[in-house]
């Protein structure tokens, strides 16, 4: 477990700069072949049935699934409803020999005007894409995860939302997508190798019932499962973006 706390003078920059709290590489520097439904072409008069072929991603394209590297077992996927609003669907799905079987799905919000392929700090977008997720932390303890778990007080929210809600407890658990961040460390670390004008601190953390400046926001109960869930052996990354953006 990591116990670095950072300063509050980071703390209280990271939460002016980013809304949500760290930042994070891409992991689409590990691109691998789109996912096929058969290792040989099926003569002209065969068919293939929807029970025999592989499962896909519902709603993700060849083009963004040749970004999914070819060693990940668990996918986070985030299908926001539209490209300007602050609504979504996270799923979690699990890669068998059957291919990607959905083992929950939640309710969600992302940034209060949607997504973006081209992020930029303070754009209230979040960024579309693969990204690797190899960090936790929060204010509260370590819930049971496999992830590296930064537990701190660094972890605060103050403050209201964009509905006037109160933003406190949404940092209790965070995951850090690895947007514009370096990997392996904890979700407040402020190295950015994008530059600091791309953006960061883009996590999935708690919600409070209201669009978020760039991350991803769920229910404590399903943060925490999804905490438990997520195991770095598999490789998990998250697959994010509006339906229409998803589906290239």
């Amino acid at each position: 477990m990591i116990t670095r706390i950072p300063s509050a003078a980071l703390v209280a920059a990271s939460l002016l700069l980013t809304g949500c709290g760290g930042g994070a590489l891409a992991a689409t520097d590990h691109k691998s072949a789109p996912l096929a439904a058969s290792s040989s072409a099926p003569s002209p008069s065969s068919e293939i049935s929807a029970e025999a072929a592989p499962r896909q991603l519902p709603g993700v394209g060849p083009k963004m699934l040749a970004r999914i590297p070819a060693a990940t077992e668990q996918v986070v996927l985030v299908t926001g409803r539209g490209a300007d609003s602050p609504l979504s669907t996270l799923a979690l799905y699990e890669r068998t020999d059957d291919g990607w079987e959905q083992t929950a799905s939640w309710a969600a919000h992302n940034a209060l005007k949607g997504w973006s392929d081209h992020h930029m700090a303070g754009d209230l977008r979040s960024p579309i894409g693969v990204y690797s997720l190899t960090d936790a932390g929060g204010l509260l303890k370590d819930p049971g995860t496999k992830l590296s778990y930064d537990h701190g007080s660094g972890f605060v929210s103050p403050g209201t939302g964009f509905e006037g809600e109160p933003l406190a407890g949404s940092f209790d658990y965070v995951i850090a997508i690895n947007y514009n961040r370096q990997p392996g460390t904890s979700p407040l670390d402020w190295t950015r190798p994008l530059g600091a004008s791309r953006g960061g601190g883009i996590w999935i953390h708690v919600d409070h019932g209201g669009p978020t400046h760039g991350c991803v926001s769920i229910a404590e109960a399903h943060m925490k499962e999804l905490l438990r869930t997520l195991d770095p052996a598999r490789h998990p990354v998250v697959v994010m973006g509006d339906a229409a953006a998803l589906d290239h």
